[in-house]
């Protein structure tokens, strides 16, 4: 017999859940099979497997340790270790400021992403004695693309995972990005319009009336200085968060995104490079504003979490003529 104590980190998800992966090369037949026959007991009561487990829940297994063993399969994580820029964290989230380059997660079982560096760094603190969870694993709430900087959203806990994704699905937060565009923009504007994705091409084409196929997209910007050369610094509103939406709703509008081989301008694209080394988007997630939160998300309670834009953006803002007062602004911490 093996008797569990369920961990902070386990806690909000259901029964069957945790068994699945907790015994996760059984079948799940056999564990609905052992909890009818009361050989997987919850708090020493007979289960169903839907129940949603608490702290401090104690889930007895009446298996043989041989069999326990076998189902349970290598519980080895492919967690990497590394520095994490980490403008926030608390005891249910973590957010991560992701450098352009590296994947948000796995898009092959080969690829190494941000999701193994946030593995790495919650088992390095596990070692130092906070408790995860024995099913838990990392993941994210939000993806930016390969070449996108900025804020990616993590949970450290089950409950924290559950609560920070409702949150994106419900658009309950602002999320702002900044963005170097070609050409000057003088007003702000909210734009809106119809965006459908080529899976082969992994390109998206933006229409201002609905074709077949595609999803609605709003967007919403504002200009905070032009440099010299005429180009624009913007701050954008993402309201829906469709694949490459700002980068395909900004060059649908004639001001592409500095730097973006996909849907740029050739001819700025090839200065950018020349001048500062500029091989990719100009694009980062900025910052996340949360409305009042109670509960899990407490912590983040009307805060607003920011992120540093990379050296390389700061380095063509100063070249580019920007004032001082933008790269102050725009250096990143978490305000209250």
């Amino acid at each position: 017999m093996e008797q569990i104590t369920v961990k902070p980190g386990d806690s909000g998800q259901r029964l069957d859940k945790y068994l699945g992966k907790y015994l996760k090369e059984a079948p799940r037949s056999f564990l609905y099979k052992m909890m009818r026959k009361k050989n997987i007991t919850l708090n020493g009561k007979k289960a169903q497997g839907n129940e949603i487990l608490k702290e401090k829940d104690e889930i007895r297994l009446f298996l043989a340790a041989e069999t326990i063993e076998k189902f349970r399969g290598s519980m080895k994580e492919d967690g990497v270790h590394g520095t994490l820029d980490i403008p926030y964290e608390d005891d249910q989230v973590l957010f991560v400021n992701k450098p352009a380059g590296m994947l948000s997660q796995k898009a092959s079982r080969e690829d190494v992403s941000l999701v193994e560096y946030i593995a790495g760094y919650l088992q390095e603190k596990e070692k130092r004695g906070e408790e995860r969870g024995d099913t838990f694993r990392p993941g994210i709430c939000n993806r930016l693309d390969r070449n996108t900087s900025g804020l990616v959203a993590a949970g450290k806990t089950v409950r924290g995972l559950q609560a920070l994704s409702e949150c994106f699905r419900e658009r309950s937060m602002e999320k702002y990005y900044l963005t170097l565009v070609s050409g000057r923009i003088e007003k702000p504007a909210y734009i809106k319009g119809f965006l459908k994705k080529d899976e082969k091409k992994n390109q998206v084409i933006i229409s201002e009336k609905e074709i077949p196929g595609s999803l609605p997209i709003e967007t919403r910007y504002k200009p905070l200085e032009i440099s010299r050369g005429g180009d624009t610094l913007l701050m954008v509103e993402l309201l829906t968060g469709r694949s490459h939406q700002i980068r395909g709703h900004l060059a649908a509008i004639g001001h592409p995104v500095i730097g973006d081989k996909k849907y740029g301008e050739k001819k700025s694209n090839e200065r950018y490079e020349r001048k500062y080394g500029v091989k990719s988007q100009l694009l980062h997630a900025w910052k996340l504003c949360f409305p009042k939160e109670e509960g899990t998300l407490k912590g983040l309670s009307e805060k607003t979490v920011t992120a540093r834009p990379p050296e390389l953006f700061l380095k063509v803002l100063g070249g580019e003529g920007f004032s001082e007062e933008l790269y102050r602004e725009n250096k990143g911490d978490t305000e209250s």
